[in-house]
């Protein structure tokens, strides 16, 4: 008689195991990847240091840590400093950077997309002097994105910036920053030894104490230009990249402007360069609303005394000789004070009117505005033919 009951058949534990097996190598696997990747950070750094060095550009790191596991690298550098070496200048002229720290940030998927945070304040002088200048910050951030080869696109923001003078009794204010952003990328089609970079900068509550009167009230900008004439992207001294730019016969296209201060809007387009003496050279065409807040602002009276251009006297008051005007407010003080001073006034406001001639009316966000050239010769910035500044060679 056939035994009819079978014994149950065994079911097989393979399968159990075997996802928990997979993810458990794929984990070992990714751990080992990780790690020797991270091991290849102070590698990769010390060899592109190097390459740095030779081009004049000395990096340091006081102490440098590599975190992040699993999915990104976290590397931390406290101490940091970097030195540029001007290979141009005779005798050559260094000047070296500190900061605080830097935390550079990549993810294991999009390697070359990196995010730095910086942390101030930081410090700027030449080799082997005190520093002169300090930069402190809320939040300071920058994204980069194709490295290592050329970057296509760059961002860098701060919140809260400011820059003072030191090394004497106390800081002295130079600028400050409630929001900056600074953004830049390649133009498609351009050149790999001549690229052009679109760029835009955006910037709330700015000040700036040593370049114009009229930029010591909070003002806030957005500009979108063009920088023509670059070779390279390697960070390098501003004279020396600015010399760059000129011998290249580079421009920078204003496209778009913006400057709003108070109740004075300006938009402005055109193009500028650097001579060879390093001074700006070009013309903007402006349209500016509250034109009548700005004369003030300019110094008018001090114009006045220094002598007025003849071209201007002639719009404004035929006849008059600019190098009669000093003596003539100063006599008319004399002979009854506070005149001269009344005099002075009545003169700004003709100048003013012969400002608005020189334009042609327009309107501008709705406000009664007026368009005109902005030249700038030799540095000197001419406004029709009242000269309103001076700027000084960039190299």
């Amino acid at each position: 008689m056939s035994d009819l009951t079978s014994a149950p058949r065994r079911r097989s534990r393979f399968g159990l195991y075997a996802v928990p097996v997979a993810v458990l190598i794929a984990a070992v696997a990714w751990s080992g990847f990780w790690f020797f990747a991270a091991s290849q950070v102070g590698v990769q750094a010390d060899a592109w240091r190097a390459q740095e060095a030779k081009a004049g550009r000395v990096y340091d790191c006081g102490n440098r840590s590599v975190a992040g596991y699993p999915f990104r690298f976290e590397v931390r550098c406290t101490d940091p400093s970097v030195m540029l070496v001007s290979q141009t200048a005779s005798p050559q002229m260094a000047f070296v950077a500190r900061l605080a720290e830097i935390l550079v940030v990549a993810q294991v998927y999009d390697p070359k997309r990196v995010i730095a945070e910086f942390k101030g304040p930081a410090t700027i002088a030449e080799r082997n002097a005190q520093p002169t200048l300090q930069v402190n910050w809320k939040l300071g951030r920058s994204s980069v994105v194709g490295l290592p080869a050329v970057p296509q696109r760059a961002s860098l923001v701060f919140d809260d910036l400011a820059i003072d003078r030191i090394g004497g009794v106390a800081p002295i204010p130079v600028a400050h920053v409630n929001h900056i952003e600074l953004h830049g990328r390649q133009v498609d089609g351009s050149a790999p030894d001549n690229p052009a970079i679109e760029t835009v900068l955006q910037i709330s509550g700015g000040t700036l104490q040593e370049v114009h009167p009229l930029l010591t009230q909070p003002f806030n900008a957005d500009i979108h230009a063009r920088l023509n004439g670059l070779k390279d992207f390697w960070p390098k001294p501003w004279p020396d990249r600015f010399r760059e730019i000129q011998a290249a016969g580079g421009s920078v296209e204003i496209q778009q402007s913006r400057i709003e201060q108070g109740d004075v809007v300006s938009v402005a387009a055109g193009t500028l360069r650097l001579n060879a003496q390093g001074l700006i050279e070009g013309e903007l065409q402006m349209t500016v609303a509250g034109l009548e807040r700005v004369i003030p602002a300019l110094g008018i009276d001090k114009m006045l005394e220094e002598g007025v251009p003849q071209a201007t006297l002639d719009r404004v008051a035929p006849g008059v000789k600019s190098q009669d005007l000093k003596g003539l407010f100063g006599a008319l003080d004399r002979a009854i004070p506070g005149l001269g001073k009344v005099i002075k006034q009545n003169a700004n406001a003709g100048i003013s009117a012969g400002i608005n001639s020189l334009g042609t009316e327009a309107s501008l966000e709705g406000k009664k505005a007026r368009s005109f050239p902005l030249r700038f010769a030799d540095g000197a910035v001419f406004l029709g033919p009242l000269k309103v500044g001076q700027i000084p060679p960039l190299f």
